[in-house]
This record gives C-alpha cells, structure tokens and sequence, in this order.
C-alpha cells in the first residue's frame, strides 16, 4: 500500500471513530426518558423503595408493546424482562402441531421473563395480547439488583407465587369449569388489567386463547350476553355487571384474584 492509499485509509478511519459518538448521542437522545412517576404505572415497580427503584432506573427503557409482539418464545434465552404499564401479555404453551393454550396473563400488576439464573431459557411463549406500553430491563441487570438484597427479591418471590397460583388455577380450571365459566374468567383477568369495562377481542383469539371450539364461545357469549352480562359487537366485549361474571366464575376466578390481592397487602404492609 503507497503513501497516497494509507493516507486515504487513515482519513476513512477518522471519519469513521468521529462518527461513533455522533450516533451514540444521536441513540442517547432518541431513547425516552424513564421518569420515576411513569414507573408507578406498574405495581411491582410502584412498590419497590426509592433506593431499590433508583439502581434500576437508568437501565430501564420505555418501550412500544404492539399487539401480536412476540416477547419471547420456548426455549429462547431470556434476555430482557418487561414490565406491562398498559399493554396485556400472555403466557402461552404452544404444542408441535400449532395447538395454542393460554397458561397466564400479566399487566400492570406483574412482569414477564423473570430471570434470575444465567443462561435460563424460557418455558413458554409471551405475546402481547393488548397494545401498550411497558418497560424493558436486560435480565443481567435483574440479577445484579436481585444478588443486592434489599426489597426486590422478597417482592419477586411474592410475584413469582401469585403467578403459579393463576398458573394452578388455570390448569384446574380448564379441567373441571364449564366453557362459560373459563370465559367469564378470562374475561375477568383482562378487565382486571385494563383501563375501562370495554375489551377489543374476538371469539376466535378466545377460542385459541382457552383451547376450545369457537363455535362454543359464541355459544357461551351469547349465553352470557342473554343474561345480561356482557354486550358483544363486532370485535368488541363490553361488561355490563362485573359482579355476575365473578359469581359465574366462581373459584375459577376468586381463588387466583384473592393470591394478587395478597400479595398487594402484603406488599403494603412492608
């Protein structure tokens, strides 16, 4: 290589190291800015003290949770944990011939892709099932604030068993509730995470969401509409007496809801 080639090479080689903090700045600059009063929308964040919220603050980023986004799938690395302010994600199992069980819901009230063990990988699937917002933190940085102590892993363990009592309730209800009463209480899971008594859904997604024939959900919401319970036009499920649903659900219900309202007073009390 001549003079006239290793010149034109260094000064590509300037270019390019005085471009890289324009672009981070530029990255920097385009990145929301995570407030402390935005991390109260959701309640495991809400209820961590101020100094516990602080370490994770700065790595927290506001992000854009669109319907359908696939958060993570079985068996993939859990890189990021998110916490829903506004937007609804499913816990699914999906079987090799496609079969699609919905196994939890989270919103504002939890956290999807908990992970506390390097390398975990993930046993089910998470996708959002209602668009929002959320905040998304690198699972590392999970780790080094749970391996602090402090109030954060009491919180997540507390969490973590509120989860697999709706995970237990579930199973025992998808084997022994009638198919009005799994609808009444998928109902109930998402109007418990949503801003008003109006849910924009189909009977198809529902249909796949509890594993069962389309053809019964509209059965089962035409049933429950009849009695006044719910009203249902195109795409669009408007609850009209909350209290019916519960007393249809019955334990499939209550018994999950009394796990988070525990652990809501609990948290409360600490």
């Amino acid at each position: 290589m001549n003079n006239a080639q290793l010149g034109v090479a260094a000064q590509k080689k300037t270019q390019s190291v005085n471009h890289i903090p324009a672009m981070a700045e530029e990255s920097k600059a385009a990145r929301p800015v995570v407030s402390y009063s935005g991390t109260q929308q959701n309640e495991l964040l809400a209820a961590l003290p101020h100094p516990d919220l602080e370490t994770l603050v700065e790595h927290l980023e506001l992000v854009p949770l669109p319907f359908g986004k696939e958060l993570f799938e079985f068996g993939s690395k859990l890189e990021y944990v998110y916490f829903p302010t506004t937007a609804i994600v499913s816990l699914l199992y999906v079987m090799e011939d496609g079969a699609t069980t919905e196994i939890a819901v989270i919103g504002h009230e939890g956290a999807a892709g908990v992970s506390l063990f390097m390398g975990e990988r993930a046993t089910c699937s998470a996708v959002v099932q209602s668009a929002g917002y959320g905040y998304r933190l690198k699972t590392q940085y999970l780790r080094d604030a749970f391996t602090k102590g402090g109030a954060l892993p009491q919180l997540l363990m507390r969490y973590t068993n509120a989860l697999f009592a709706q995970m237990a309730q579930n199973a025992v209800g998808g084997r022994h509730s009638s198919i009005e009463q799994k609808l009444c209480r998928w109902l109930l899971d998402r109007l418990d995470r949503s801003p008003s008594n109006e849910l924009k859904v189909t009977q198809e997604l529902i249909s796949i969401m509890l594993g069962v024939r389309r053809e019964s959900i509209t059965a089962a919401a035409g049933k429950l509409q009849d009695e006044g319970l719910i009203q249902y036009r195109r795409g669009n499920i408007t609850v009209l007496n909350r209290q019916g649903l519960e007393d249809y659900a019955g334990e499939c219900y209550k018994v999950a809801k009394s796990e988070y309202d525990r652990l809501l007073m609990d948290v409360a009390r600490a």
